[in-house]
């Protein structure tokens, strides 16, 4: 299609292209990883996952072609980044209507495209419905392209489409991969680039449990993830990328959508918004010297099925990060000096070091080995577990899983599962996959987005998200796995559970604090379906006997509440009622000041949770 762009229309979308005020803080003075980390913290916090089959809707009002031929009209026709030719007319348009399965030719209809392979990720939620690289393409070209990456087309070439993009033999340079590559045409090259770099940011944390390039065979391998979090992508594949994201720069259709995709999934593409970033995170220049190693390693908690270890960190200046070995085998990462090795046998030794890592993947020497041997027994819960069940009218789904582990525990690894019929068999459909970081003594909800419980909103919510799992009737069996192992079971498998789950809501009794892989009833409390109280909180009870650590003052309180302790690491404080109803949240609290307001409180009594240690106080 021929271009069109009216100048008024396009300096009105340019001044509401902006992310909300506030969105982007805490980025200021950032570069490197350290940028990406922050930026994936953002925007991975309070998503709304849709379902796969939703998104043909929203395409409405993302991916309509409103950029050439049909300028701001009310056009129904989507645009198709394979199939759009932006200097005459297309060869064929589709709207949201011819959707297909398959086609045989180009032109026959198009269907969903996932522009990072959903053979990366398994096809498990979320990732399988995201909208920023979840798009609407020609079918034909769609299966054509299959799993291979995106690249620079070299000879042979196989295929040539309508609009002159392509499937050849790779010239990626640097790369040894030397199968197939998709080449898009230049139009869209900074747009496909800006999806992929997005992928990398919101799903750092995850990117070493995908499939990913192992170098096993780089000559066959598809797949330019390099199992790196902070990285992402083969050194010269984020090569290409930046030099697509340069000579294709941001659009007013990539800035139209990204808001477009905000208003549905609550989070924004950050390349679009600042394009700058993705040089300031990328393009770093890493020395040839390995890091120096972490040193003065101990065990600083020890427990029947983890260990919390601490250490001195590396005095070198480009340190991103530290593995952690078990008995020689790597069994984690992270940015801090403390970890919590967990998932360990009671009554077992074990041997740990650390390694430090710097921002060109070189490895230290080992630090000093420690050895600890395991508990026979603990007060604590060997894992998370479902503490509450809700099954109600509609949409009204929801979890709330609770962390009595004695640590913090990273989600990456643990999913949702849940088991439909078909026909006289059942069978279990992609997971969705939970993320980030849930502290020792703290619960988490998982809603339906269009739940509409009286008790608890979805902005309240970890994790929000139409997948599959959240979409039970009270007959489907479901549990929370770590890994492909049970942790904690909801119901019977392979039957129909109608009779226990079907319109209740189930709350398990505050003397059961531990997951269990065979359902028990007699662990729960039954109420009526839609019933809602005290939802992501523990109990008043619980969470004062959870110890304390800081002093408050004064008590009672006009205006200000003072934390007095080592606040400079506390991640967030709450204000509950003694109810348990949350009142009031804030993040990094301490951060600049010593005190927590409280002047908008009506007088009595309150709880101030800070971190997980709880304290009691008046409000005159």
């Amino acid at each position: 299609m021929k271009k069109f762009l009216h100048l008024t229309i396009l300096i009105v979308s340019y001044a509401a292209a902006q992310a909300p005020a506030g969105y982007y803080d805490g980025t200021s003075g950032l570069s490197g990883y350290a940028l990406k980390s922050k930026l994936h913290d953002i925007i991975s916090e309070k998503n709304i996952n849709r379902h796969y089959g939703d998104l043909t809707d929203y395409y409405n009002q993302t991916d309509l072609d409103r950029y050439y031929d049909y300028g701001v009209s009310n056009t129904t026709i989507l645009l198709d980044i394979y199939s759009e030719i932006p200097s005459g007319p297309d060869s064929y348009e589709y709207t949201t209507a011819n959707i297909i399965g398959s086609a045989s030719a180009e032109g026959q209809g198009w269907n969903r495209e996932h522009m990072m392979p959903q053979s990366t990720f398994y096809s498990n939620y979320p990732m399988y419905s995201d909208l920023f690289y979840v798009v609407p393409t020609d079918a034909r070209i769609n299966q054509l392209r299959s799993n291979y990456p995106y690249g620079i087309a070299g000879s042979p070439i196989y295929y040539t489409f309508s609009n002159s993009s392509k499937i050849a033999k790779s010239a990626i340079p640097g790369i040894a991969y030397t199968g197939r590559v998709y080449e898009p045409i230049n139009e869209f090259k900074g747009d496909v680039a800006r999806c992929l770099l997005y992928f990398a940011v919101r799903y750092e944390g995850k990117l070493g449990t995908f499939n990913f390039n192992n170098n096993s065979n780089p000559a066959s391998d598809t797949n330019p993830l390099d199992g790196t979090e902070e990285r992402a992508y083969d050194p010269a594949y984020i090569s290409m990328l930046l030099q697509w994201h340069q000579q294709d720069p941001v659009s007013q259709k990539e800035i139209d959508r990204n808001n477009a995709v905000y208003a549905i999934q609550k989070n924004r593409n950050p390349f679009i918004d600042n394009p700058s970033w993705v040089n300031a995170i990328w393009n770093q220049s890493p020395d040839n010297i390995a890091p120096q190693s972490p040193s003065n390693l101990t065990v600083t908690q020890n427990s029947a099925y983890f260990a919390t270890l601490s250490w001195t960190p590396s005095i070198s200046t480009d340190v991103i990060g530290y593995k952690i070995y078990q008995d020689g085998n790597l069994v984690g990462t992270t940015k801090s000096s403390t970890f919590s090795a967990d998932h360990l046998t009671p009554s077992t030794t074990y041997n740990f070091t650390v390694k430090a890592y710097d921002n060109g993947y070189l490895l230290s020497a080992d630090s000093n080995t420690v050895s600890t041997t395991t508990l026979a027994s603990d007060v604590y819960a060997k894992d998370l577990f479902v503490s509450k069940y809700l099954e109600g009218s509609s949409n009204n789904k929801g979890f709330e899983i609770t962390n009595k582990t004695g640590h913090a525990v990273n989600l990456r690894d643990y999913r949702l599962s849940i088991q439909f019929p078909s026909g006289s068999n059942y069978y279990f459909p992609d997971p969705y996959e939970l993320e980030g970081i849930v502290q020792n003594n703290e619960t988490f909800v998982v809603l339906n987005p269009d739940a509409n419980f009286s008790c608890y909103t979805i902005n309240q919510a970890k994790f929000v998200t139409a997948a599959p799992q959240m979409t039970f009737s009270g007959s489907q069996y479901l549990e929370l796995r770590y890994k492909s192992t049970t942790v904690d079971a909801i119901g019977v498998s392979s039957t129909n559970n109608s009779s226990v789950l079907g319109n209740v809501s189930l709350y398990r009794k505050a003397n059961i604090n531990q997951p269990n892989t065979v359902f028990n009833s007699n662990e729960w409390d039954s109420y009526p379906s839609n019933y809602c109280q005290n939802l992501g909180v523990l109990s008043v009870s619980e969470l004062i006997s959870s110890g304390n650590t800081f002093r408050i003052y004064p008590n009672p309180v006009q205006n200000e509440i003072f934390v007095e302790g080592k606040t400079g690491q506390v991640r967030s404080v709450q204000i509950l009622d003694f109810s348990g109803k949350l009142l009031y949240s804030e993040k990094l609290p301490f951060k600049n000041k010593k005190s927590v307001s409280v002047q908008n409180l009506t007088p009595g009594p309150y709880l101030l949770k800070v971190d997980d240690k709880v304290y009691q106080f008046i409000k005159k």
